[in-house]
């Protein structure tokens, strides 16, 4: 990468890339949340292009500025959510990518990024589409990490309610994936 970086410095937590190979920490907050999509490779491959094009972010309702159009090891991103001064802003770095692989065989596809200071949690999370050997196709969503300072940390349940709202609204971002709809 050459010129300025979108966000600065490094990555901000322990575990950089559990996400992709686990296991998990144990001594972090972590969740996984997975839902059935529909069938087929055809729907495999929209999902996977577009959680691999920030598609799935974007159908979120998220604001999302990248150093690139595509999902690359090492590409930062500032995804915001809220309203004029009400924005929060989270700066992330990409720390691994799996592309689809030729065939219909059963696979999965997507990404995980990290945090980087400025974010509201130091922890990872990953999107990941799979196709299981039926074709069936669903949708991983794996997260772990903390409160980044106290003033995260005094949110409880509504971080939590945040974490969970943003959540639904990416599962429902890839089933209009699926669907085609994006």
């Amino acid at each position: 990468m050459t010129g300025p970086r979108l966000a600065a410095g490094e990555l901000n937590y322990d575990g950089i890339g559990l996400t992709e190979h686990g296991p998990l920490p144990a001594h972090l907050e972590s969740v996984i949340t997975r839902a059935y999509l529909g069938e087929g490779h055809a729907t495999y491959r929209r999902v996977a292009d577009g959680i691999l094009t920030w598609r799935l972010q974007k159908g979120a309702g998220l604001r999302v500025r990248a150093e690139s159009d595509a999902v690359v090891p090492g590409t930062r991103v500032v995804s915001g959510f809220g309203l004029g001064p009400f924005r929060i802003n989270a700066p992330c770095e990409v720390v691994w990518v799996r592309r689809p692989l030729p065939g219909d065989g059963p696979q999965s596809a997507g990404f995980g990024y990290g945090t980087l200071p400025g974010h509201p949690v130091r922890g990872e999370e990953a999107f990941e589409v799979e196709i299981d050997g039926e074709g069936r196709v669903s949708i991983a969503i794996t997260a772990f990490g903390t409160p980044s300072n106290w003033f995260y940390a005094a949110g409880g349940a509504l971080t939590k309610w945040a974490r969970s709202r943003v959540t639904s609204r990416y599962i429902e971002s890839a089933r209009q994936l699926a669907a085609g709809e994006s």
